[in-house]
C-alpha cells in the first residue's frame, strides 16, 4: 500500500547592512529541523539582494538536507542496519564560513 506525507517548510530571509540570513525549519510531524544560511554582499559588487536570498536560501537548505540525512542514518542504525558511507566532498566557491 502506498504512503503519502506532507512535510511543510518555512523559509525566512532577513536582509539587512549588505548581508542577508536565512532560516528554513522542517517540521515532520515527529521532529522539527531548522537549517541556517548567511550571504554578504562584496564591498566592490552592487547590491543585488535577489541574489543574496538566493545563496543564503541555498545554503540554508544544503544545511538542512545535511541534518536530515543525518537523522536518517541514526535512524538506520536504530534498526540495526548500517548507514550508509558518505563520500568526503570539497565545497565550491565561497564557503558558508566566508559569508
Amino acid at each position: 500500500m502506498g504512503h503519502t506525507v506532507e512535510w511543510p517548510v518555512r523559509l525566512y530571509l532577513v536582509e539587512e547592512d549588505g548581508r542577508t540570513t536565512a532560516r528554513v525549519a522542517l517540521h515532520t510531524g515527529t521532529t522539527t529541523l531548522t537549517g541556517q544560511g548567511t550571504a554578504r554582499c562584496s564591498p566592490d559588487d552592487q547590491d543585488v539582494p535577489e541574489i543574496g536570498d538566493e545563496i543564503a536560501a541555498g545554503r540554508a537548505l544544503r544545511d538542512l538536507a545535511g541534518q536530515l540525512l543525518q537523522v536518517a542514518d541514526k535512524d538506520l542504525e536504530g534498526v540495526g542496519a548500517a548507514p550508509p558511507r558518505r563520500e568526503q566532498r570539497v565545497a565550491y566557491g565561497w564557503t558558508s564560513a566566508m559569508a
